[in-house]
């Protein structure tokens, strides 16, 4: 029997890659034992629990950047977090790590490679983040989401994916979908979601050109985000939302998206061929720029930057978009091609891979 300690969490492109993986591993081994290590303050709080595995939780421990107090005191915490680390790989019997990149994946790849046990790394974003640069230095095993994710010893493995998106049976799924969101058949739907917590300048852009979306004949599915001030305007056709518990069905029920460019959601959209306006996160590294960079010039997609996105280029863009489907389904078939739906298997094989070289 396998014990795996899947580290990663914060956000839901953390999240629910690393519930994909664990489903999986869990699929090919009912024996094994699924540990998740996180925080109390991640999405990961809420969901690992609701899928049944045992979260683990550390103290959210960001890296400084800048010489303060809290760098001062980082060298002793972080020692104190992987010597937690290093006791949970004992007490519990780990055989192998795998991290997805964010705050409890640092300690977990030096706890795993001073226990000299396997560790695996999966790295999501075109533009890898410190963690993963780090636990790339530390085992042979990185699996990436595309080859521009330039790590020490990665190979491609593509994105996990929640089954529900793996195996989504898309005119199946509609039929559902517009009677869970009561949405109307005979019209086209326009998805705008900006994460979890929601995307201010997103929100506050469609709030403004809804009558113009539904003047062109489309619905809207708008998932504002659990932190959103966005007030219903309770007009026919439009349909806003805190949180989505059922976003494969969102993501089915979609014609076009607007959205961040978060390497999941990306991996989402163009595993069953949604086109979007990718508006990216504009605060970071750029990694979400170049998630999609390839994908928009294939044309599978409309890049535009955060401070960009109004509702004059939302009108004079988005709108005759709206009015072409010819278009729009030339952009799904080009989304289509850049996407896949094997990175599950991928990555479960290279975690595989690691605990028999162990």
């Amino acid at each position: 029997m396998t014990t795996y300690l899947l580290a990663g969490g914060g956000t839901a492109g953390h999240v629910n890659p690393l519930l994909a993986l664990a489903d999986r591993l869990k699929l090919r081994e009912p024996t094994a034992t699924i540990l998740v290590l996180g925080t109390n303050e991640g999405l990961e709080a809420r969901l690992v629990p609701e899928r049944g595995y045992e979260l683990l939780a550390i103290s959210k421990l960001p890296f400084p950047r800048r010489l303060n107090r809290a760098a001062l005191d980082f060298p002793k915490q972080i020692l104190s977090t992987i010597s937690e680390v290093r006791t949970i790989i004992n007490t519990r019997g780990v055989d192998v790590v795998v991290g997805f990149g964010g705050y409890a994946s640092a300690p977990a790849y030096v706890a795993g490679r001073l226990e000299k046990i396997p560790v695996v790394v999966h790295e999501a974003n075109a533009l890898p983040g410190m963690a993963n640069r780090l636990g790339s230095v530390l085992t042979p095993y990185v699996g990436t989401a595309s080859a521009r994710s330039r790590l020490w010893h990665s190979r491609v493995v593509g994105i996990p994916l929640r089954l529900e998106i793996e195996e989504l049976d898309r005119p199946q799924a509609r039929a559902r979908a517009f009677k869970e969101f009561g949405l109307d058949d005979s019209k086209p739907v326009l998805l705008v979601t900006g994460g979890s917590t929601g995307a201010r300048r997103i929100n506050q852009t469609i709030a403004a050109v809804v009558p113009l979306i539904l003047g062109s004949g489309w619905q809207v599915l708008h998932i504002a985000g659990t932190k959103s001030a966005i007030v219903d305007p309770e007009l026919a056709g439009y349909r806003l939302l805190g949180y989505c518990d059922q976003m494969h069905l969102a993501i089915a029920v979609a014609n076009l998206a607007v959205a961040r460019a978060g390497a999941a959601t990306v991996a989402e959209f163009t595993a069953i061929g949604l086109p979007a306006v990718y508006v990216p996160y504009p605060v970071g590294n750029g990694e979400q720029r170049l998630n999609v960079s390839t994908l928009v010039a294939s044309g599978g997609g409309l890049l535009v930057a955060d401070a960009n996105f109004t509702p004059e280029w939302f009108a004079s863009t988005v709108v005759p978009l709206l009015r072409d489907p010819a278009r729009i389904s030339e952009m799904a078939v080009a989304s289509l091609q850049n996407g896949s739906r094997d990175g599950t298997d991928r990555l479960a094989n290279l975690v595989s891979e690691a605990v028999a070289q162990r």
